[in-house]
């Protein structure tokens, strides 16, 4: 029976896990900054002992790009060194250990596809941090499941889409990135396949977004015709938003060597885009 320990409980991907652990009966116990700081080994020791779990899903992660750039003992103190102790922690404890990354340790200039086997490049401080990260958890703990992603979004109000809400609210011209593209992934589609893999008892580094890429543009557009609004989407180069920090151009990653190893089917981004419509929009006060 997998009993699980969630850390970053509080966001998106965590709200996530918890909502569906409590529908297939899975004891959990969720954990953010003000119950275990995962930075403080000692904490996390402590929250281990006490709750003994099989797996730990580690949903914690500093994901601010552009307050990394001047932040970056911040972002590497969470993406990096929080990721050390908690792999060291799961190995001296026999438990199973999960990690998130991002599409963003790759500079987006292949011109295809990402896979598992291409080398990894990150532009800021922000990729490099989550690179770090993907070291420790592979090297220090044996049974490991690290899972690089992109453009998440759920339940929440850290997420493009939420803000975009926002912005359509206030709006009725929008001006979005047209030469920005990766792929857009449901938070609850990246749970199913993230428990998945763990029932089978798959380990090492996969790519695990949604199926399908898009730009920005493409995204917002697929959302708000969903939603139901009229707004008029321009698209524009990254450049028009005179960005602080250089981000990657096309960083879509395949999730094939994923479904191939469990033989599954990840949803297609637009499929993610219209479930997120049906449960979450109604929710939203700007609606």
């Amino acid at each position: 029976m997998m009993k699980a320990v969630i850390t970053g409980a509080d966001g998106q991907l965590g709200l996530a896990f918890q909502q569906e652990l409590k529908r297939r009966g899975i004891p959990y116990w969720g954990s953010d900054a003000a119950t275990c700081n995962i930075t403080r080994r000692e904490e996390v020791e402590a929250m281990l002992e006490a709750r003994r779990p099989t797996v730990l899903i580690n949903c914690a992660a500093y994901n601010q790009v552009d307050h990394a750039e001047t932040d970056p003992a911040g972002a590497f103190e969470v993406n990096a060194q929080a990721v050390k102790i908690l792999a060291e922690a799961c190995q001296a404890r026999g438990i199973k250990f999960v990690h998130y990354s991002t599409d963003y340790v790759f500079d987006g200039r292949k011109g295809a596809f990402y896979t598992e086997d291409d080398a990894p490049a990150p532009l800021n401080v922000y990729g490099r941090s989550k690179l770090d990260g993907e070291v420790f958890a592979r090297t220090l703990a044996t049974d490991h499941l690290v899972l690089r992603t992109s453009w998440v979004y759920g339940e929440g109000k850290q997420n493009f889409l939420y803000k975009f809400l926002g912005w359509a609210a206030a709006n009725d011209v929008l001006r979005i990135s047209a030469d920005e593209v990766s792929v857009p992934t449901y938070a609850d589609d990246l749970v199913a396949v993230t428990l998945r893999a763990i029932d089978s008892g798959l380990t090492g580094l996969y790519h695990a977004p949604s199926s399908g890429y898009a730009s920005r543009y493409e995204w917002a557009r697929y959302f708000l015709k969903a939603a139901g609004f009229s707004n008029l989407v321009i698209p524009v180069p990254l450049s028009y938003f005179k960005p602080k920090v250089e981000r990657p151009v096309f960083s879509a990653m395949s999730n094939r060597a994923i479904t191939t190893a469990l033989g599954i089917r990840i949803p297609e981004w637009q499929e993610g885009v219209e479930t997120y419509v049906k449960i979450y929009l109604e929710k939203q006060p700007c609606r």
